[in-house]
């Protein structure tokens, strides 16, 4: 679900991770359209902090709570995007009928 050459701010985004309360169920790396995280000991990690586009799907679909993220620039410019377009905030994913604000 990874876009291709999407760069933030460095050092910018907002999202943190707490591993303790992390239960590894892989959502994180489901959902998130810029493959921000990975599975590493059955605990997710960020492996590319500065490609997060704060668009809070990862956060939204954290059952555990271990993830927070103030959704963002990123956020926004997916429902313009939609708006504009005509359909729904797709946060750049790829996968069809993904949306990831709200």
């Amino acid at each position: 679900m990874m876009a291709t050459g999407f760069r933030y701010l460095p050092g910018a985004a907002s999202l943190r991770l707490d591993q303790v309360r992390c239960n590894g169920c892989r959502m994180c790396t489901e959902v998130c359209p810029h493959g921000v995280f990975e599975i590493e000991h059955q605990k997710a990690v960020i492996v590319d902090l500065d490609a997060c586009m704060e668009c809070g799907a990862c956060a939204n679909n954290c059952d555990s709570g271990a993830i927070t993220v103030d959704s963002g620039v990123g956020c926004a410019t997916a429902i313009i995007y939609g708006a504009l377009t005509g359909t729904e905030p797709t946060c750049g994913s790829t996968d069809s009928g993904s949306t990831c604000c709200g």
